[in-house]
């Protein structure tokens, strides 16, 4: 049975969270000499540390509780502090299921904790079999699982997902950075099923705001108050908040910039699945697609010296290339390339 206290952090339990200027003080009207600031400048005042009005509007959009909600400098924030807050640096293990996005790997690296990679079947799927003789290890606190996955593009069977949160007593995270481009739901809607679920977005894909560099996490309360126990004080500029605030007044607009991606996707696999190049289109709930092709290496030097950047995954999937699906006059540009080749 999951118990949050357990897979805590000792150190982390007793942390007394740094406390800002504006932790003592949040009003927003009055003389500010509390917070060593400059009195001049268009951004000279620290951020909401909590960032209020930003949460207020995701609790809207979401439906979900403000207090389930964590914003993070990026998802990687989320992912880097989760490591910190329930891993013991040497000690600790966690696991995810290959190939899939490279931060896992990386931050289990830099926090020292060792990494547990399984690889996905044939289809890109987790097989339960295999993963189930690591469910029972006390020290293994966490799993990772990307879907739609990157770079493979395919939504996680969502009956193994769910088998997986039943069986582990440590915590799942479901990296649902490009959910906004599948027809699945979101794992939100299973929050109060599952206390050992945690949920990460971005504002960086469907949003069109991967500058802004803002990522979410929804989890139980008491979850999130680690996070928000051990995040720096300003994580989130003021200038990222009102970007990200201006940007959800138009939902009209990235609803309409989501269809026309979705509608670009299915094109691009339609034609590529014609140039006699190409031996596979993978299926893709995502905003790119995964293509093999006979020489890799040649194929992205040869797009690259027409100035067509794509992703050369061939290190992590053989044959493979990754392609972001771009504006129609981009992709139009891209498949005219690939047929010369």
């Amino acid at each position: 049975m999951f118990e949050l206290e357990k897979i805590i952090r000792p150190n982390i339990k007793s942390l007394k969270p740094y406390a800002s200027a504006r932790d003592e003080f949040s009003g927003s009207q009055g003389i500010f000499l509390d917070a060593n600031e400059n009195p001049y400048g268009q951004y000279n005042r620290y951020p909401d540390p909590h960032q209020k009005d930003l949460k207020s509007k995701i609790s809207q959009l979401k439906n979900i509780d403000q207090n389930q909600i964590f914003l993070g400098n990026g998802s990687d924030e989320v992912i880097d502090l989760c490591f910190r807050v329930f891993c013991e640096p040497g000690v600790s293990k966690v696991l995810s299921f290959n190939p899939t996005y490279g931060m896992y790997e990386v931050s289990a690296a830099i926090n020292n904790i060792e990494m547990i990679s399984l690889k996905l079947n044939s289809d890109f799927q987790i097989d339960f079999d295999q993963l189930s003789v690591y469910l029972s290890d006390a020290d293994l606190k966490m799993i990772f699982i990307c879907s739609p996955n990157n770079p493979t593009g395919n939504i996680i069977n969502a009956q193994v997902i769910e088998k997986i949160l039943k069986s582990f007593d440590g915590l799942v995270i479901i990296d649902e950075a490009y959910i906004d481009f599948s027809e699945s739901n979101s794992w939100i809607e299973q929050l109060s099923e599952f206390p050992n679920l945690i949920i990460t977005q971005t504002f960086s894909k469907a949003w069109g705001m991967a500058g802004a560099r803002v990522g979410m996490a929804f989890a139980n309360e008491e979850i999130i108050s680690y996070l928000n126990k051990v995040k720096p004080p300003y994580n989130i500029s003021s200038a990222n908040q009102e970007l990200i605030l201006k940007g959800l007044t138009n939902t009209i607009k990235s609803s309409q910039s989501i269809q026309i991606l979705i509608k670009e996707r299915n094109r691009l696999m339609d034609e590529l699945a014609l140039i006699p190049d190409v031996e596979k289109v993978y299926p893709s709930d995502a905003n790119f697609v995964l293509i093999k092709v006979k020489d890799a290496n040649t194929v992205y030097k040869q797009l690259l010296d027409q100035k067509i950047i794509v992703r050369n995954r061939n290190s992590v999937l053989e044959g493979c290339l990754r392609i972001t699906v771009g504006a129609p006059t981009e992709n139009t540009k891209l498949i005219n390339e690939l047929k010369k080749l």
